[in-house]
């Protein structure tokens, strides 16, 4: 598993929401009328730097919001946080209050996130509110469907609302946790090998470490360690392969590295296989909802008719199968990757 500067497409447009998908968001309550757009939040009159604990730019902004407005959006923040959090109940942010808005200037959907607090007791949240981007909403019901996490997120037009997803970044763990002695490093190369497995299959692009998180989970007799994507942008745009194997991020290499000391080949297929069958059960238990994700991403436009002839080429010649030359979608191309799971695990 060498690392390289695998080349990414800085440019990609944001694709529209369908009307195919909006009714698919509907139909797994994924669709919810919010009283703040991200429009309302980008009129802001100006907006000062935000510095990391280090000084430097932390590439996110402080809008500044004119005294007439701030209360109505506060006011709004909230609700939208009751509708994420508890179905609209709005008993859940009677003792909270919005702290901060921060506006990102990085990344294609320049995202707002907001953190509200418990006035009792200062515990604070933080949720996102961006730009409905189609191939982000993909990439979360790829993630719901596919990985053992949870993904909780509304959608309304060009609205989308994210939750925080805690954790360690990728690069912060791999420089300061990375070889706690306390830490099984087998355990740490064991989680990249099956993250690297679920972004090849579900097509889930550029996971540089600043684009995933580890969680830690102390257990009775060790602690566990899982690997959680946080940025879903690069969701079957690329036509380069390399692009959807956080292997080959030179971001990435301290894992890569822990990879071969601890694991020998048998070991990293064993783990590989492990992922497939893992996979394998989450698609049989929701293969409606999948063959309802499928039926409605194969009608959207969500990349180019060159990424995916690159891209169909590439996969044909990986897995040494010719089946990838007759895909039309990147759709077609996850799908056929579920079906080769299917022939090869034997459960």
């Amino acid at each position: 598993m060498e690392p390289n500067d695998v080349k990414i497409s800085r440019k990609k447009p944001i694709f529209p929401v369908s009307p195919g998908l909006q009714k698919y968001l509907r139909s797994y309550q994924r669709e919810s009328r919010l009283p703040i757009s991200y429009s309302d939040l980008m009129m802001f009159d100006e907006s000062y730097p935000i510095m990391d604990k280090y000084g430097r730019d932390s590439l996110w902004e402080g809008p500044i919001y004119s005294s007439d407005r701030i209360e109505s959006l506060h006011n709004g923040l909230k609700v939208i946080y009751a509708n994420l959090k508890a179905s609209g109940n709005l008993r859940i942010v009677q003792h909270k209050y919005i702290d901060k808005i921060e506006y990102c200037t990085f990344g294609n959907t320049h995202p707002f996130r907001v953190r509200i607090v418990n006035r009792l007791n200062d515990v604070y949240d933080y949720f996102y509110v961006k730009m409905a981007d189609a191939s982000r909403i993909y990439g979360l019901e790829l993630e719901e469907i596919f990985s053992p996490n949870q993904v909780n997120y509304l959608v309304d037009r060009e609205t989308l609302i994210e939750e925080h997803i805690a954790g360690i970044p990728g690069d912060v763990f791999a420089k300061t946790y990375l070889h706690n002695p306390e830490y099984n490093q087998t355990r740490i190369a064991k989680e990249f090998v099956k993250f690297n497995e679920r972004c090849l299959v579900t097509l889930l692009g550029d996971m540089r470490a600043y684009n995933f998180v580890v969680q830690i989970t102390p257990d009775f007799d060790d602690i566990q360690f899982r690997i959680r994507a946080i940025d879903f942008d690069q969701q079957f745009y690329e036509g380069n392969l390399k692009v959807y194997q956080p292997q080959f991020f030179k971001e990435n290499y301290p894992f890569v590295k822990l990879c071969t000391e601890q694991l020998t080949d048998k070991t990293f297929l064993q783990y590989q296989q492990e992922e497939k069958s893992s996979i394998l059960h989450r698609v049989r238990s929701e293969r409606h909802r999948l063959a309802d994700l499928r039926d409605v991403s194969n009608e959207d436009e969500l990349t180019t008719i060159e990424n995916i002839n690159m891209l169909k080429l590439s996969m044909a010649a990986h897995f040494a199968d010719q089946h990838y030359l007759e895909c039309e979608t990147m759709t077609d191309i996850i799908e056929l990757n579920v079906k080769n799971i299917i022939r090869q695990v034997k459960l």
